[in-house]
């Protein structure tokens, strides 16, 4: 008999003279260390779609993504800017699964999560004045997966970092779930020998700290986009939705606080920075209840504006658990004229002077 210091592992061999059973003793102590090497090998690994760390919603309860805004007054011109997006205009869930389309495999945003020790790798930025070579306190780089440079489904679009044919914004989103830190990248390409891009941003998720005044981020008005997202689990959870959304407009007009960019100039637009609130009046009790719960986050934290594109398109996640066969119905039953504009540039008396911008 063996000790019990030892754990017998009875392992298959065949050989070609026979099939035979041999038993191999291994020291207990010696296979607690292996199986702690792997359990600490798959939770470093990079996760799409990991969970994000707590506490929820991300960043401080009084940031600007997740702030209350159904006692915020009315814009003077909010009528006017919802006749320039066009009163009957429904939004559109900017989300969903697999396309099936090659050129463009995803719908949505994938993001990730990392652990702490993912290596740091350097980026080169177009808009290197005001990108963030690094997060602060952490070393210069980005935590990007090794397998992104191959691999699709890393990247918005979902096309591999190498793919010559990648176009359009292609987001990277990346949370260090250890140091809390929110990485986004812009424009994003593997060269074959250095990671570019066409912006980057590191936020801090305990910080409300904002950009420089007329600094970009990884997106045009200068916002984080991951706490802007629509996601499955706060969708089907239990539990209200308690941040904003972000959403796109086709023409934009300058910028207005929590923006820090601008993105256009045309006359009669939204600013960036704007926030658009579903109307207390809006019967949402038709809507199946995981809608009705974007609904009414969009009545109380509302929807921002963080970037030209289509007119009413809401941002989330790509998630191959979406069924667009009811979200798109659902989004466009509910129109523009069903919004209001809510005073631009608001922010709740609590606040002001909060959001300091710091240059990271």
């Amino acid at each position: 008999m063996f000790d019990r210091k030892n754990r017998v592992a009875v392992i298959r061999r065949t050989t070609p003279v026979n099939d035979r059973l041999k038993i191999v003793c291994m020291p207990r102590v010696i296979l607690m260390v292996i199986l702690l090497g792997l359990a600490f090998q798959a939770s470093a690994q990079p996760i799409r779609g990991g969970a994000l760390p707590p506490p929820l919603p991300l960043f401080p309860p009084d940031n600007w993504w997740n702030t209350d805004v159904r006692s915020a007054p009315v814009d003077p011109n909010s009528a006017a800017y919802i006749n320039f997006i066009g009163a009957t205009r429904g939004m559109h869930p900017d989300f969903g699964g697999d396309s099936g389309d090659p050129a463009s495999p995803i719908y949505g945003m994938p993001y990730l999560t990392v652990a702490g020790s993912q290596p740091l790798v350097p980026v080169a930025f177009d808009y290197a004045d005001e990108s963030d070579p690094g997060a602060p306190g952490r070393p210069f780089g980005y935590p990007i997966p090794e397998e992104a440079k191959t691999q699709q489904k890393w990247i918005e679009g979902g096309l591999a970092g190498d793919d010559p044919s990648a176009d359009g914004d292609r987001h990277m989103l990346i949370v260090d779930r250890d140091n809390r830190i929110l990485f986004e990248l812009y424009a994003l390409q593997w060269t074959g020998t250095r990671w570019e891009g066409g912006s980057g941003a590191t936020w801090p998720l305990d910080s409300n700290a904002r950009r420089p005044e007329g600094w970009t981020s990884a997106d045009a008005a200068g916002l984080a986009i991951l706490p802007g997202l629509v996601r499955y689990d706060e969708v089907f959870g239990s539990d209200p939705i308690r941040h904003a959304f972000r959403v796109t407009v086709r023409r934009s007009n300058g910028y207005v606080y929590p923006a820090s960019h601008r993105a256009g100039s045309t006359a009669g637009a939204l600013p960036m920075g704007a926030r658009l609130r579903l109307k207390s009046s809006k019967d949402i009790s038709g809507f199946p209840e995981p809608l009705r719960r974007v609904f009414q986050a969009m009545k109380t934290y509302g929807l921002i504006v963080a970037d030209n594109g289509s007119d009413m398109y809401v941002s989330g996640t790509y998630d191959t658990r979406w069924d667009n066969d009811v979200l798109n119905p659902a989004f466009g039953a509910i129109k523009a004229s069903d919004f209001e504009v809510v005073q631009l540039g608001w922010r709740p008396a609590a606040h002001a002077g909060r959001g300091r911008a710091v240059r990271h």
